[in-house]
């Protein structure tokens, strides 16, 4: 209640007011606290002193007020998607109320309220009589700054009490009305009503009360007691609608009107009870000329005809946008902008008044929904499917949406019924109401891609992708270790020498294992933990050979935050859902921001976006979810036995992550079969393509950066000289400048047996970076001179030959010219000198008339 100084003749009424109540005070004390009195041995004329003694300033903190949360629709309108409240109230000012309301409030419950200086003498004896001398029931003599007090006292119960308990006795304190301690209670009540209207207009004391007032269970204040009951906004109120509202003050649970089925104060009765304190308010309002006596007769003889209207109340009101609505509530939990304990941001949600206004965008929340029904069902007999699918915007972090396969419920017995019901939003992680997370499967192997170009290797480099048993791993955060780990790519095919782009296009594990093994194992890891690709359990990403494949278990908020960061040219920003917040007073309270930070390199994560444009274009494995109208990037993943699958990726401007697969169980995507009759594995592309039309047909999107030519060109390098050297110490020399080794078949040599004997290619050839170096070992024998037997007699050079340890192999060659008999030798293969070992074959031609 904003503070407000009173007038010259208000002041003047609360100091007369004070004066009268310092002189009642002795006749109330006298009158109803003597058992106190006696106990203490205080006489009745220090009670006066008593009195003024007690404390005159009443702190008047903000009322306890629902939280509200917004969406943005296209029309750039914020509809309300939830509410959140202990108490439902929504504080208005004096001109959102209707006259009828303040007059019957005055009228029944304070007829000299404008007169009084916030206590009403006459009221008061009255009541000390009644109460004290006639005796029988309590009579109220409180005004309606004396009510105001009260429920301001019990207000402070509710915020301050750390327990229920403690709740409990503090309003029991704040409303005690019976015996000396009651009698206590209620000067320090008067006293307060004082000082409250010593610092407060009377328009604002009443609007307070209004505001503050219970009308029954959980409804607080005239403008929701209003919406509830009768589906109008306060200031709409008429005649009869405002004196039942004022009428359930006086008993708001007996007298509360949304009961029907009651026998008693019921539909059925008319609600008999209500009518009555509804029409006796009637009677003061005509007595006191509120209204004519037509409007009097006109309200006296309508019924009382509820229009029950229920509050927004949690994330199930939402629709298709619960679990988006539960992913902000868990933020308001945990981020300390809403409160330093979890309890004060608890309490914020529930009872601050927050106005939130979130990143979430209608449009391509309903598109996300419609496409993931239009094909994933929410339940199925054999396998618990599930899929969700989380938008984020890259540059920003804004979650634009957050859509999946289930309907959200609280209830608890509800979703042990059916696993169509679930309050765990498979979105996001666990710590924000989320699930423990799903393997992302080749998806990771993005940020492989990136670590690799971040070293300095290019697009176009030759990589083995032969399959094979792959041992070594570095890892420079725990050591190097060694692990067997042979795996297999999806079509069970081995796909020899491939570049890392196209190895992208068509996700070739195998490529991508060889491409890990030259890298360090730390580094792929903590580059994608940059990026934003974290566990959704909130442990570090496990680093083991598997993982390079996906093993490690994610939500699609974290993997769309990492691929966002990439399509940003490296700028990875933390995701946030709320655009911003506004207080119970109106003023803006700032909200949690997005954390942008350039994780890689710029032209590193352009080169990584131009690789994994080729996935959405012919031959990539996501060609099927493209669609026109902007240039696309991405990454698909599928999980050890088809358990999970997944296609991440989109434009420059929306950035989408869907995953489909088992919410628990193991069933193969492959063999599931989900609406119109396609495999949980295929459905997801078409899934995809609808929510990436409807965030192209509202963002658009821009080329993508070119990428740097040096990280596209394959890379020539001279072939090192490594004769001589050990298997092991050439490989690492290999290795080193960028080759891929193999081990060959061995050759003669006068090196050293084991030892490098040559390479192929050549050492001092140039050879694409990437390409495979045979190595061949010495056998240790040195190689063999062959002799010169040309022009010799065939004989003799058979001899001759056979004689040094070589096989001979003869051809006849015809020429007439030839001289006769057996003819000579022309020619040898090895020519004459070459070195050749022994036992190898040496092919000579013989020249004679004819070979017959």
């Amino acid at each position: 209640m904003p503070e407000q100084k009173r007038t010259a003749s208000g002041v003047l009424g609360g100091f007369l007011g004070f004066i009268g109540l310092s002189v009642a005070a002795g006749i109330l004390v006298t009158a109803a606290v003597t058992p106190a009195l006696a106990v203490t041995g205080m006489t009745a004329n220090s009670t006066i002193g008593v009195f003024n003694e007690l404390p005159d300033y009443l702190k008047v903190g903000q009322s306890m007020e629902k939280t509200n949360i917004y969406a943005t629709a296209s029309d750039g309108s914020t509809p309300l998607l939830a509410s959140f409240y202990d108490q439902n109230r929504e504080e208005v000012t004096s001109d959102q109320v209707s006259q009828f309301a303040k007059d019957a409030a005055v009228a029944a419950e304070d007829p000299r309220f404008f007169e009084h200086g916030g206590v009403d003498m006459i009221g008061t004896a009255r009541a000390i009589f009644k109460t004290y001398v006639v005796g029988g029931t309590t009579q109220g003599g409180s005004t309606i700054t004396q009510q105001y007090v009260k429920n301001v006292l019990i207000q402070q119960c509710e915020v301050e009490s750390p327990s229920t308990e403690e709740l409990n006795a503090c309003a029991d304190e704040a409303t005690k009305a019976s015996g000396a301690d009651g009698a206590a209670r209620k000067l320090k009540e008067m006293r307060l009503a004082i000082g409250v209207e010593k610092d407060y207009s009377k328009d604002d004391i009443l609007l307070g009360y209004l505001n503050i007032a219970n009308f029954g269970a959980r409804t607080y204040g005239i403008q929701a007691a209003a919406k509830y009951y009768f589906n109008v906004n306060a200031i709409d109120l008429n005649v009869e609608q405002a004196a039942t509202l004022v009428a359930m003050v006086n008993n708001p649970n007996n007298l509360r009107i949304d009961k029907p089925a009651n026998e008693i104060n019921g539909e059925a009765d008319g609600y008999s009870k209500t009518k009555i304190r509804r029409d006796y308010v009637l009677n003061d309002m005509l007595e006191h000329g509120k209204i004519t006596a037509e409007q009097h007769a006109a309200a006296i003889a309508a019924p009382i005809t509820p229009a029950i209207t229920q509050p927004s109340t949690g994330c199930q009101t939402a629709g298709n946008s619960a679990y988006f609505c539960d992913y902000v509530t868990w933020i308001v939990k945990q981020d300390a902008a809403f409160g330093e304990t979890p309890e004060e941001r608890a309490a914020a949600l529930r009872r601050g008044g927050l106005q939130i206004y979130t990143t979430l965008d209608l449009d391509i929340q309903a598109a996300s929904q419609a496409s993931i029904d239009a094909s994933i069902p929410h339940t199925m007999a054999r396998t618990n499917i599930g899929a969700a699918a989380t938008t984020v915007q890259p540059g920003t972090g804004r979650v634009l949406a957050m859509a999946q396969n289930k309907t959200f419920s609280n209830d608890a017995a509800l979703t042990a019924t059916s696993n169509e019901y679930t309050s765990v939003n498979y979105n996001t992680d666990k710590a924000y109401g989320g699930s423990s997370g799903f393997q992302m499967g080749s998806t990771f192997k993005a940020f492989i891609l990136l670590d690799w170009l971040k070293e300095g290797h290019s697009l176009n480099e030759s990589v083995n992708g032969e399959r094979r048993t792959f041992t070594k791993w570095k890892d420079s955060c725990v050591g190097n270790y060694t692990e067997p780990y042979n795996p297999k790519n999806y079509d069970g095919s081995s796909s020899g020498s491939i570049t890392p782009i196209d190895a992208t296009r068509r996700s070739v594990n195998t490529a991508f294992v060889a491409m890990a093994q030259k890298l360090d194992m730390c580094s792929i890891f903590k580059g994608a933990e940059a990026m934003g690709v974290k566990r959704a359990d909130g442990k570090p990403l496990e680093r083991f050979p598997g993982t390079l494949l996906g093993a490690n278990e994610v939500s699609p908020l974290s993997v769309a935050t990492g691929m966002a960061g990439i399509a940003a040219s490296g700028l990875t920003c933390t995701p946030i859902a709320i655009d911003k917040v506004f207080g119970p007073d109106g003023a803006e309270i700032p909200a949690p921001k997005s954390t942008c930070t350039q994780a890689v390199a710029p032209e590193v994560a352009n080169a990584a976006t131009f690789a994994m444009e080729t996935v959405f274009k012919a031959g990539g494995t996501a060609a099927r979810a493209a669609v026109p109208g902007a240039p696309l990037m991405g990454k698909t993943g599928t999980a050890d036995e088809a358990r999970h699958s997944w296609v991440t990726g989109g434009t420059s401007e929306a950035i989408t992550s869907l995953w489909i697969g088992n919410v628990s169980g193991t069933s193969n995507m492959y063999n599931v079969r989900v609406n119109k009759g396609q495999s949980g594995f295929s459905a997801k592309f078409g899934v995809f393509a609808g929510i990436l039309k409807a965030s192209i047909a509202k963002y658009g999107g821009e080329a993508f950066p070119n990428p740097s030519d040096s990280l596209i060109k394959s890379k020539r390098v001279a072939v090192p000289e490594v004769a001589g050297q050990s298997v092991e110490a050439a490989s690492t020399i290999l290795e080193k400048s960028g080759f891929a080794v193999q081990v060959g078949s061995p050759v003669d040599s006068s090196v050293g047996a084991g030892l490098v004997a040559s390479t192929d290619p050549a050492a001092g050839t140039d050879a694409a970076t990437g390409s495979t170096i045979t190595l061949h070992p010495s056998t240790g024998v040195a190689p063999l001179a062959v002799p010169n037997v040309v022009q010799a007699d065939p004989d003799a050079a058979k001899k001759t030959l056979e004689g040094v340890g070589y096989e001979v192999a003869a051809e006849c060659e015809a020429n007439p010219d030839a001289p006769p008999g057996k003819g000579v030798v022309s020619k040898q293969n090895p020519a004459a000198d070459s070195t050749l070992a022994a036992g190898q074959t040496v092919t000579i031609t013989v020249t004679r008339q004819n070979c017959d």
